[in-house]
């Protein structure tokens, strides 16, 4: 038996494929094309390993899936390829349409093509499964309920947009085509791998290198957090036991604004790793100018998935958070290697023209 997932190298991606092997010692057909988020360091345990196939490619290449499917014929697609960082979109969109949307959708093509070739009982068995966000519901006021599975959407940046519409298709194929598929929601991830210019893994860097704590506004923002190995978990069991043609939304119960968030690493890493001078890290906060667009609240209602197919996270956002903050500093060579030149340019860009 073999499954096929897209976007296997990267933050969510790699945990996934981590934390697969750890279950299960069916084989892995890891499709990913290496961007910049993209690390095979994160892999690096699985070397030697002949369950997990690896392939540098883009979902775009329909060619080249259709070649793998036909190969291996995976008895399931889970696809976490996808462009995913709010700022990049908003200074390049281009690429979040072409691999959100057009990928997406070349991608849709050569699954239901070779589904459509499959003999009855592996046809029957068949899952697509879609991993998206809750990015694409757009934003909530503070009073307001969590996002449910039939919340409006109401994208807000060009990355949302483009993961709702890929979200659009994947119904599409199933309402149209019959195509069995299964689609997840999830909130903020964190955890180990993340590459770090996303909120919690560039505080780390960050302080540790005595640089400024960039919090966006006034800091406020609210997300819920998710700890990326309870939405491992939360995708496997929607894999194994999903409804077809429904939206799972997959969420950790933790609300909490983004300043919070920052106070809470400062306090590990003064108890973990403390600054020379004897003084908190909390000191290299720095509010800069707040990004265009920025969504105030998210919040996800994952009472469907416990309900139905009896998941919850394992983690508490206190649990989490101290395993996530322990990771970066026990994996420094990583943190190191991922730090490449195009990074430090982004870094650079995107901050350095925001005024304090």
């Amino acid at each position: 038996m073999t499954i096929f997932v897209t976007g296997g190298a990267g933050f969510i991606g790699s945990n996934f494929v981590l934390d697969w092997f750890a279950q299960s010692n069916e084989t892995v057909i890891n499709l990913d094309r290496l961007t910049y988020a993209g690390n095979l360091q994160s892999l690096a345990r699985l070397e030697g390993q002949s369950a997990h196939i690896f392939v540098r490619g883009n979902i775009g290449d329909a060619a080249l899936t259709t070649q793998l499917l036909a190969q291996y014929q995976p008895r399931a697609v889970v696809n976490f390829a996808a462009e995913s960082h709010v700022d990049r979109s908003i200074h390049g969109p281009e690429d979040f349409i072409q691999t959100n949307i057009v990928g997406t959708f070349h991608l849709l093509e050569s699954v239901r093509a070779y589904w459509n070739g499959l003999e009855d009982e592996a046809k029957a068995g068949f899952r697509f499964l879609h991993v998206s966000t809750d990015e694409v519901y757009g934003s909530l006021g503070k009073g307001d309920a969590a996002f449910s599975e039939t919340h409006r959407y109401e994208p807000n940046s060009p990355y949302s947009a483009s993961k709702a519409a890929s979200d659009h298709l994947v119904r599409a194929y199933h309402h149209t085509y019959g195509l069995p598929v299964l689609t997840t929601n999830c909130s903020n991830n964190y955890g180990p791998y993340h590459f770090p210019e996303k909120l919690i893994p560039l505080m780390i860097v960050n302080a540790l290198a005595g640089k400024p704590l960039p919090v966006y506004g006034d800091g406020q923002q609210i997300r819920d957090w998710l700890y990326v190995k309870d939405h491992c978990s939360a995708i496997r069991r929607v894999l194994e036991a999903g409804q077809l043609g429904e939206v799972y939304n997959v969420g950790g119960w933790n609300e909490k604004p983004n300043i919070e968030i920052v106070h809470t690493v400062c306090g590990l890493l003064d108890e973990l790793r403390p600054r020379s001078d004897g003084k908190s890290y909390q000191e290299q906060i720095t509010f800069v100018t707040d990004r265009p667009g920025h969504d105030r609240r998210y919040a996800i209602d994952a009472r469907k998935l416990e309900r139905e197919l009896g998941w919850k996270p394992a983690e508490t956002f206190e649990t989490g958070i101290r395993k996530t903050v322990q990771w970066y500093l026990d994996n420094q060579d990583w943190v190191k290697a991922v730090q490449t030149g195009s990074y430090r340019d982004w870094v650079e860009q995107n901050y350095s023209r925001r005024s304090a």
